[in-house]
């Protein structure tokens, strides 16, 4: 069995609450099918008290073997580095204290969401907890751990982003690490995974019909792309989200909110509203990945210039008001 030990530091849990819509199957079946023991996690497990003391001494002092350390939730430094803004109750010790102390002697560690992985929305604004992630403070290499940290089985902290996380980058993630094939090649630059880190949030969006024609909503809740003028970085922001999307159906895009990168460091404060695209000159700043921004205004002035009637009307709609036509047989 791959055992796992699951910490929640200063975060909301949405985390953990995404986790339990994992869905045919469910989070348990998945984890056990794959031979993981969730030894113990706070919202779940029916220990506490002494149980849970007994488990984290067990593991401290080496009795009890730790394959895999999830931490979710970004890890509070203050007050003045001391981490005792966040106890792990019942413990008199901080979170800060514990993460460093267990992380050592785990096989792997995991940063479950965005929070854990860069410090995400706790650390927003003035971050008067210090909060950081827990090898990252932003994009910044170094966090709770230091930049150099290598788990016992040599790689860096497991840094599964997302504000929340999908359950399947979760699970797959254990289940990659119980059967021994999530290597250093398996993770991109910022130590995320790549099954979903190597897709851009663009990737299957419904969307994607008016972005290529650039027929841009100019309201939430209109169906046009909102690239151009309502904030969406779906272009630029990785993961599978539209591929894989939440219970079969749903994510932020197809529910007709923009992308706001929320598995990128530093989503969390982008100096403008999230449903604002910044622009120069009438040219939005953020544009898609790995496109030059003269080919990016050509390929707009021409899409523009071709757009469908259907398409451009129902860009500014809240619904279907221009059904496509049906081919007719000999046109």
């Amino acid at each position: 069995m791959t055992t796992v030990l699951w910490l929640q530091a200063a975060g909301c849990g949405g985390c953990t609450m995404s986790l339990l819509c994992a869905e045919n199957p469910g989070v348990f079946e998945t984890l056990e099918s794959a031979g993981i023991d969730l030894l113990w996690h706070p919202a779940v497990s029916q220990a506490t008290g002494a149980e849970v003391r007994t488990l984290l001494a067990e593991i401290e002092g080496g009795a009890r073997a730790l394959d895999i350390l999830c931490v979710e939730g970004s890890i509070a430094t203050g007050p003045k580095g001391s981490g005792r803004y966040n106890m792990l109750g019942g413990t008199g010790r901080p979170m800060l204290e514990w993460v460093r102390r267990l992380a050592p002697l785990a096989g792997h560690v995991m940063a479950v969401g965005s929070c854990a992985a860069f410090g995400g929305v706790t650390s927003a604004g003035g971050n008067p907890s210090g909060a950081v992630g827990l090898q990252f403070d932003g994009a910044l290499p170094g966090g709770a751990l230091p930049q150099g940290f290598r788990s016992r089985m040599g790689l860096p902290v497991i840094n599964v982003a997302g504000c929340p996380t999908h359950p399947d980058w979760v699970t797959e993630t254990l289940m990659l690490i119980a059967s021994g094939t999530l290597d250093a090649a398996a993770l991109d630059d910022f130590a995320r995974p790549r099954f979903y880190t190597d897709h851009l949030v663009h990737h299957a969006c419904p969307k994607n019909e008016f972005y290529e024609y650039k027929a841009s909503a100019e309201r939430l809740s209109e169906i046009g792309c909102m690239m151009e003028h309502l904030g969406c970085v779906g272009t630029q922001a990785v993961g599978d989200c539209n591929i894989r999307p939440w219970n079969g159906q749903g994510s932020c895009t197809r529910a007709g909110y923009p992308c706001i990168a929320c598995t990128e460091p530093e989503f969390e404060e982008p100096r403008h509203a999230f449903t604002e695209t910044p622009k120069i000159a009438g040219i939005p700043v953020g544009l898609p990945s790995d496109m030059p921004k003269a080919w990016f205004m050509a390929l707009a002035s021409l899409s523009k210039a071709a757009t469908p009637r259907r398409v451009g009307v129902n860009a500014t709609s809240d619904r279907i008001a221009v059904p496509p036509v049906p081919r007719r047989p000999g046109d």
